[in-house]
């Protein structure tokens, strides 16, 4: 049986686990898309009935977020006075 390591397509509960939230963030997201002032939706497709997120569109939207070192940090670059 693959692992996460090795596998191409995560199920929801596999995909909450990998990148750090839960699975309700994650239907929700897949049912409202995008909304203004919340976390994008990861990309997902569908296999039938079945919702599957794909390794390397999750790694591409994990990397797609800035990394700060401190919360007054402006996330361009910039720190906040």
């Amino acid at each position: 049986m693959p692992t996460t390591e090795n596998k191409r397509a995560f199920s929801e509960i596999e995909t909450a686990e990998y990148i750090g939230m839960s699975r309700s963030f994650l239907r929700q997201s897949r049912m409202e898309g995008n909304r203004t002032n919340r976390t994008p939706a990861p990309p997902f497709i569908k296999i039938g009935r079945a919702v599957r997120y794909l390794k390397e569109d999750l790694d591409n939207w994990l990397n797609s977020f800035s990394r700060l070192e401190h919360l007054g940090q402006d996330p361009h670059g910039a720190d906040h006075v």
